[in-house]
């Protein structure tokens, strides 16, 4: 049976590193590779967004490069977590042009966690920025982000490589994960011990989606960058990019 989409395209979460997701649909550009649906969680929400909304890799390149995401975001005596991301929701707001999904130039799907009910959820239509940060907040770290009446956190607790998510809908998927298998070095402070153990819980439920993929793209020593080390932008954008070329080729792509 023919599917409605040729090629879609699934980013994983993966805090900054998740530039190399920008990197690699440049990569995919230079190879006249056009996705024609898109899902993401997390870091790949919002490249994904931005990616769905015509926004060109460079772009997103420099649209991290512009912020600190730490900065961005107010630490709040602990209620309901570390920090809000109102100030970012704001800046992420003025880049898109879409309000709605429907206002994409590319379909797209993203997954959050609804946190009151235990699950994932998948967000396609309505309102595009609230899903974003949804997908995008850590719990703990970040308050819950309210929709409708429900509470939702970081879609990477449940599901962090959203390829089911799209997998009967498209012919060819292609995954890029920016959370590697392999858990990096770590100091015994309480961001890191935070980090580390959603890191654990994050990459547990990758495997399954992986063995989805028609097409894998795992940049090589993504795992040497933490979560928000904007500063080190440029280089993780090269690893997607240097990565999907080479796996791309590979494929028989030119």
């Amino acid at each position: 049976m023919e599917k409605k989409y040729s090629i879609g395209v699934a980013l994983s979460g993966g805090g900054i590193r998740g530039l190399c997701h920008a990197g690699a649909l440049q990569a995919m550009e230079e190879l006249n590779i056009r996705p024609n649906l898109i899902s993401g969680v997390s870091a790949g929400a919002i490249v994904g967004a931005l990616y769905a909304d015509g926004h060109s890799p460079q772009d997103i390149l420099k649209a991290f490069k512009s912020v600190s995401f730490l900065k961005m975001t107010k630490i709040l005596v602990p209620e309901g977590g570390f920090f809000h991301m109102n100030s970012f929701e704001r800046y992420l707001g003025k880049l898109l042009n879409a309000k709605n999904f429907e206002d994409l130039n590319i379909p797209l799907r993203i997954v959050a966690t609804n946190f009151d009910e235990g699950h994932s959820q998948v967000f396609g239509e309505g309102n595009l920025l609230k899903p974003v940060i949804a997908s995008s907040s850590i719990p703990v770290l970040f308050v819950p982000k309210k929709i409708k009446n429900q509470h939702f956190v970081d879609g990477g607790l449940m599901k962090n490589f959203p390829v089911s998510t799209i997998r009967d809908e498209c012919e060819t998927v292609i995954g890029i994960n920016a959370s590697p298998l392999t858990a990096p070095e770590y100091k015994m402070k309480i961001m890191d011990v935070a980090l580390r153990t959603y890191h654990f819980m994050f990459r547990s439920n990758v495997l399954a989606d992986k063995a989805l993929c028609d097409i894998i793209i795992e940049p090589d020593h993504i795992y040497d960058y933490n979560l928000f080390e904007t500063d080190k932008a440029d280089e993780i954008y090269e690893l997607g990019y240097q990565a999907a070329l080479k796996v791309l080729k590979e494929q028989g792509f030119s």
